[in-house]
């Protein structure tokens, strides 16, 4: 099970597509409320979350990060879901954040530390332990990092080929009508 967590302010397109493109792979993923179990995103769309933070038993097989502001800041600003991060991060598990999440989330909680990392244009200057890329999305051993809203769906195949490899990421591309 791979939990993606939402928190009040989140980008709903980089929550709700790689949720949507990792359920169409057949990959368990649920909805992880930050907060409460319904949750309003950045532009007012509220998503009912599967379970609350408090609520997740099961420890994940990884853990999936929308950026958006306040959303990244409100992730940040949660030391349960720090915890969570860090816990997954140290067992060698996926770690994937998009837009604002790498830097304002990944960065202070150490994450990132001597890898290679992607963020929404302007918050690089926050990264002080990454090294940048400018790519699209960007795999360094367990972490995918993306640059926003425009790369959901790249950003969610690659997450479907780290889990459940390239014939199947390739199968969601193409059924989602992606440009090669």
């Amino acid at each position: 099970m791979y939990a993606l967590l939402l928190a009040p302010g989140f980008e709903e397109v980089e929550a709700v597509t790689p949720a949507d493109f990792l359920r169409r792979a057949g990959i368990d993923v649920r909805l992880v409320g930050v907060g409460g179990r319904l949750v309003e995103g950045s532009h007012g769309i509220r998503l009912e979350a599967d379970l609350t933070l408090e609520e997740l038993a099961e420890e994940p097989e990884g853990v999936i990060l929308p950026g958006g502001m306040p959303g990244a800041a409100n992730l940040a600003a949660s030391p349960a879901a720090v915890e969570l991060i860090r816990r997954v991060h140290s067992q060698g598990r996926l770690v994937a954040a998009i837009c604002a999440a790498p830097a304002v989330v990944l960065e202070p909680a150490g994450v990132l530390a001597g890898k290679r990392a992607t963020c929404f244009p302007g918050f690089e200057e926050r990264f002080t332990t990454a090294r940048f890329s400018a790519s699209r999305v960007v795999v360094d051993g367990n972490l995918i990092t993306s640059r926003g809203p425009g790369t959901a769906a790249e950003f969610a195949v690659k997450l479907i080929e780290h889990i459940a490899g390239r014939e199947k990421a390739q199968e969601v591309h193409r059924r989602t009508l992606q440009r090669s």
